[in-house]
């Protein structure tokens, strides 16, 4: 029997509302009536995020422990279903029902999704589907629950618990999550077209570090979107400014920006200074310092001599203090 998401008070204190598999905060809601708690997730992220569990296998009456669930394609039914490993109890559309429900509920207010690794109802990256004759798997699909987000919620954040142990695809969900924040801030309110060109100069030099096309190109759009309607404006640039962040920046873009940034310090500093700051970033391009480093000396100058511009720049700080130590390498 399939049950109603909880409904959960949107959270007063500003920090961005991420949903999470509840498992990985130590729920006992795991097949085996055990958890998977990520300390990452559960100790750290826990203090920045307003996290909203939900373990969707419970939500629609399966127990705790139960049989595990596996995605089958193929056989008599068309479509990825999804099915306890024995085959003998098909939960597909009491999983897709449940979702919906809650997607619908919580989905416009969250900011990202962390999910269960591999789990065929919250696995975002390659879960194993397996064939109906043959049983042979391949590892390609998505969880049911968090396919049906995304259909509701396509520019959602999204990734895994154990992914987020790598400090770069860590860095690049954190960075989205809080990109998605400030982007769903500006048009959920009463924003204009010149909101829109200010935010764009404020994401640029965060959007060069990731995709320097993709910036150019939203750039354009801005530029050409006075007199369009408010809805595609709104939607063409909101799909291009989450696409340009999905893939992990690089050392080499990163170093194109601090350089960029340095410039304009060059006639603000002495030159000791400005080989000093020169010397971090190629220290941090040859993987000798963090890039915290020549992103501590730039800030220092640029808030001594006021360089409002590049202060302002979203690059700079793209989420809380409290998070940089958990990158920048």
């Amino acid at each position: 029997m399939t049950t109603s998401p909880e409904s959960s008070d949107d959270s007063s204190t500003g920090k961005p509302v991420v949903g999470v598999s509840h498992c990985l905060l130590g729920k006992n809601v795991r097949y085996n009536g055990g958890h998977t708690m990520d300390k990452f997730i559960a100790h750290q992220l826990s203090q920045h995020f307003d996290f909203v569990p939900v373990c969707p296998e419970v939500a629609i009456g399966l127990g705790t422990p139960r049989p595990t669930l596996r995605l089958v394609e193929g056989g008599e039914k068309e479509g990825v279903r999804l099915e306890t490993s024995t085959g003998d109890q098909d939960v597909t559309e009491a999983m897709e029902r449940f979702a919906r429900q809650w997607a619908e509920q919580e989905g416009p207010r969250l900011r990202g999704f962390v999910a269960m690794r591999k789990s065929p109802s919250c696995g975002v990256h390659r879960v194993k589907v397996y064939a109906a004759k043959s049983g042979m798997p391949q590892t390609s699909g998505e969880g049911v629950f968090v396919r049906v987000l995304r259909e509701a919620q396509p520019l959602l954040p999204m990734d895994e618990g154990g992914r987020l142990n790598d400090p770069t695809l860590r860095e690049n969900f954190l960075t989205r999550v809080y990109a998605y924040s400030r982007l769903r801030s500006l048009f959920e309110g009463p924003w204009t077209q010149g909101d829109l060109v200010k935010f764009h100069s404020r994401e640029k030099m965060l959007l060069l570090a990731y995709d320097n096309k993709g910036y150019r190109e939203l750039g354009r759009w801005v530029a050409s979107a006075h007199g369009k309607d408010r809805n595609e404006v709104e939607a063409t640039y909101c799909q291009g400014f989450m696409e340009a962040l999905m893939t992990p920046s690089t050392p080499r873009r990163h170093t194109n920006v601090l350089q960029h940034l340095a410039g304009y310090l060059k006639r603000k500093i002495p030159s000791q200074e400005r080989q000093e700051l020169a010397d971090l970033i190629h220290g941090y391009r040859e993987g000798v310092v963090p890039r915290l480093a020549p992103l501590t000396l730039l800030k220092h100058h640029l808030r001594r001599l006021k360089v409002d511009y590049v202060l302002a720049q979203t690059y700079l700080q793209p989420h809380p203090r409290g998070l940089d130590r958990f990158h920048h390498f």
